[in-house]
């Protein structure tokens, strides 16, 4: 059930691609939208069977690559958290396929419209599934790829084609903090594994590393340079200035990608490492404790965010705003669940949230 949930809208985007203008634009429309509502259906079915007490199960699909020591492999991770995401993002994305129908009628490249957005629910479906960072990381960048393709859909407009830049180098530089943290994770742990990670995460509460001149905590360090990924993911402060200006972009683009479902991978990010950081302990020097980091970029950010949306003409630029501002609270809330909540209790807190 898991695969198809994945697979589906890659389904419906290479179908897109390869036979799209070989049939009626109708024909894409209804196939795309149909397996995203397949998707949706079988995710809410999952998400119920996982309500309460239930083990963490692992899909391996294939051997990525292995190189020395290195051995990623392509599974699907199921657990609260997975499933959750899952509910979201399918359904968000059925719906707006379905109103894209509606409101793409007069353009004349439907198509490709409709297997873009199939093509950005599989990355982020791969992203919000994945089981190790590096193929979180794979579908990090698929959801930005799909996003620049989104917002610089009317190619002719150059306020779009600047959007689409802007937002895609902006993410680049989130992208590099993150590339950095998995490279850090896999040469303290020898493996990028969540579960591996999460299982010796103990035995490194009081280690340090030097870095750039100075002693850190290495878990804060590693965590601190994930959580730049997620800062430009989900538009935190720094790293914010790309999302106001990605509303050129159609508007059912705005809703998927810029509301609902891409801003919603570092939120998703920080979760998923809980138990990573739930560790409870003090760097030595520069981070003291992640949670409070979190904390205080998000209610930075949620106060900045609401500031600027206040003295915005444009609608669309306020909904932008207040999107950032409504992130940043849930940052907050995550990164207090970070400092103040054990194991046993976080995904219930963060569901809560």
């Amino acid at each position: 059930m898991a695969q198809l949930i994945v697979f589906s809208p890659l389904i419906g985007f290479l179908f897109c691609f390869f036979f799209g203008k070989r049939f009626n634009f109708k024909v894409s429309q209804i196939l795309t939208t149909s397996l995203l509502f397949l998707s949706a259906i079988l995710s809410w079915i999952l998400f119920f069977s996982y309500i309460g007490e239930k083990e963490t199960q692992i899909i391996h699909i294939f051997n990525w690559f292995t190189s020395g020591n290195f051995i990623v492999d392509w599974s699907i991770r199921l657990d609260s958290l997975t499933t959750t995401m899952f509910v979201v993002v399918c359904s968000v994305s059925a719906c707006v396929h379905l109103y894209s129908i509606g409101y793409m009628s007069d353009d004349p490249s439907k198509e490709r419209f409709m297997g873009y957005l199939s093509l950005f629910t599989f990355f982020m479906l791969m992203l919000v599934s994945s089981n190790n960072l590096l193929q979180m990381f794979f579908g990090w960048e698929g959801v930005g790829l799909a996003s620049y393709l989104l917002i610089g859909f009317w190619y002719h407009k150059p306020s779009a084609n600047n959007a689409a830049i802007k937002a895609f180098l902006v993410n680049r530089v989130g992208d590099f903090g993150y590339a950095l943290g998995i490279a850090g994770v896999f040469y303290i742990f020898g493996s990028i594994e969540f579960s591996v990670i999460f299982d010796n995460a103990e035995n490194f509460k009081d280690h340090t590393i030097h870095f750039i001149g100075l002693n850190f905590s290495t878990i804060d360090l590693l965590c601190f340079l994930l959580f730049i990924g997620a800062m430009g993911k989900s538009a935190q402060l720094g790293l914010h200035t790309w999302l106001p200006d990605a509303m050129e972009g159609p508007t059912p683009v705005s809703a998927l990608i810029h509301a609902a479902t891409m801003v919603n991978a570092g939120l998703y990010l920080v979760a998923r490492l809980m138990p990573f950081v739930d560790v409870h302990h003090h760097g030595v020097s520069g981070l003291e404790d992640f949670g409070l980091i979190v904390a205080w970029i998000g209610g930075i950010t949620a106060f900045m965010a609401a500031s600027i949306a206040f003295v915005q003409n444009d609608i669309k630029k306020v909904l932008a705003y207040s999107t950032m501002s409504q992130l940043a609270y849930i940052f907050t809330g995550l990164g207090s669940a970070l400092y103040f909540l054990n194991i046993d209790e976080y995904y219930a807190g963060y569901f809560v949230l």
